[in-house]
């Protein structure tokens, strides 16, 4: 599978096979552009699932998240012929490239990009690519402090379980015991799977260290709660059933309950009062 990128304004080239049209293959191809050109302000795709959700068009793909972080403006065509220009030059690669390829015996992905690279597509460019309009390329560069590595991969958000680890494609990252102040159970982190296998952690922009396990860790088994039904009794020596070690009588060292007199009625300060004045 041959994907092209060209440049609208001057009609460089650039090309590479890969086994698929994938999300990987369009991401390396932009990071090829990337490194040679600078950031484009835009970019021109077919309406490939790779670039939309024909389902959830509101909902960015991968490759669509990753041109927003880039502030790049994705456009979506919505015919073949609205892209006549990388069109035209898919005909002529697959006239003149595959015709060179065959003269050369070329029949591998890893032959064939290296064919790309050491000599076609310089000779492509040199001889197709005209000079643009403005005299002003408006590529912009890397700033610095982006690593466009992680920028160009898949990116999602998992939940943090309580015991503080991660489940990415069947896979328990478990987060390091440092960052215990960010109180991460059952919080959301973003997790990246960089082209070069390499996994990478965030949480609000800050990296966290991990491990993975071999494993899916075990969970702790759940106690019973502890209920007690028996009604508790005193004992007959108990505080509650003697007083200064006195007795009944009968031995029992229980102390009898002893009826309190009532207490003297209030005094009438109305009525002596009035008794008086009369």
């Amino acid at each position: 599978m041959l994907m092209v990128m060209i440049d609208d304004a001057t009609s460089r080239t650039l090309a590479r096979f890969y086994p698929a049209e994938t999300t990987a293959a369009a991401f390396d191809l932009f990071g090829r552009w990337v490194e040679r050109y600078g950031i484009p302000r835009s970019v021109y795709a077919d309406r490939h699932s790779i670039y939309r959700d024909e389902d959830h068009p509101e909902k960015p793909t991968q490759y669509g998240r990753a041109m927003k972080e880039l502030s790049v403006e994705l456009i979506a065509a919505h015919s073949p012929q609205a892209k006549g220009r990388v069109e035209r030059m898919n005909g002529t690669l697959q006239d003149r490239l595959v015709k060179e390829m065959r003269l050369r015996g070329i029949s591998s992905i890893e032959s064939g990009n290296a064919f790309l690279d050491a000599k076609f597509l310089d000779e492509l460019n040199n001889r197709y690519a005209i000079k643009g309009k403005r005299n002003q390329d408006l590529h912009r560069t890397v700033e610095a402090g982006i690593v466009l590595e992680e920028i160009l991969c898949v990116a999602d958000e998992r939940v943090v379980g309580n015991d503080w680890c991660v489940r990415w494609n069947n896979r328990w990252l478990q987060i390091d015991a440092k960052h215990a102040g960010l109180n991460l159970p059952r919080r959301k982190v973003t997790v990246k799977q960089r082209a070069d296998g390499a996994r990478v952690l965030l949480r609000g922009g800050e990296r966290l260290t991990f491990k993975e396990l071999p494993a899916r860790p075990m969970r702790a088994p759940a106690k019973k709660p502890v209920v007690n039904n028996r009604r508790w009794k005193p004992a007959a020596e108990h505080p509650w059933k003697r007083r200064n070690g006195a007795t009944d009588g009968g031995g029992t060292g229980v102390v009898p309950r002893v009826s309190r007199a009532p207490a003297a009625p209030t005094l009438d300060l109305h009525a002596e009062k009035n008794r008086k004045a009369g």
